[in-house]
């Protein structure tokens, strides 16, 4: 004789209460965790972050912006344009619009070989040695490539050092001074071994401006 399978419909009705009580139950379960993690997850701890972030690191929360005399220069983080003979020029930026674009942080996506490339370095170059014809020295490269971010707000030790003579003709500075500022604003390794030496450009500029020349 063939064996009757029993379906939902031959249960007794208190067995048939019984699963369905128990789905309703998980059903419920299920929706307080959601809501628990949506509630911890969403709220809570983003809120507790950001109140650790306020009270313990309040300037790098906010931006580590920097301002001059009550006026907001800009952050510390992200490069700005300096084309003048008397500032220190930054890296290069290849971001989409305007150069140093926060919000269309990237790079050139040129290859080694792609002749853009190489005519945005000449150009580049071009104008380092017009600006100060007397620099005749090698050129570092990051004052001639931009970064893959195009925000850099640093640049290295040696392109500070290209532009010292240029800066101190410019402002009427001697040397010395100008090559102290570098100095006191170049920032060695993170915990001591991570990244490069850099020179924040920005920080520099300013401490040239407060000089008065």
């Amino acid at each position: 004789m063939e064996a009757r399978t029993e379906t939902p419909i031959d249960m007794p009705v208190e067995e048939r209460g019984s699963t369905s009580s128990r789905i309703g139950r998980s059903v419920r379960q299920s929706l307080v965790i959601l809501i628990g993690f949506l509630v911890v997850c969403g709220f809570i701890y983003p809120l507790f972050i950001f109140g650790i972030g306020q009270a313990l690191f309040n300037h790098k929360a906010e931006g580590s912006l920097i301002v001059q005399n009550g006026r907001l220069a800009g952050s510390s983080l992200i490069g700005q344009p300096f084309t003048d003979p008397k500032y220190f020029w930054p890296r290069p930026s290849a971001t989409v619009g305007v150069p140093y674009n926060g919000a269309a942080s990237g790079g050139s996506n040129l290859g080694p070989t792609n002749p853009d490339l190489l005519n945005a370095i000449r150009d580049r170059i071009s104008a380092l040695r017009v600006a100060d014809p007397e620099a005749v020295g090698p050129i570092p490269v990051d004052l001639v490539t931009a970064s893959a971010s195009g925000l850099d707000p640093d640049i290295s030790p040696a392109a500070a050092e290209y532009q010292v003579s240029r800066v101190a003709k410019a402002r009427g500075l001697d040397s010395a001074t100008v090559r102290s500022l570098v100095a006191k604003y170049t920032r060695g390794r993170q915990l001591g071994f991570l990244g490069e030496p850099r020179v924040n450009v920005l920080e520099l500029n300013l401490a040239l401006d407060a000089l008065g020349k």
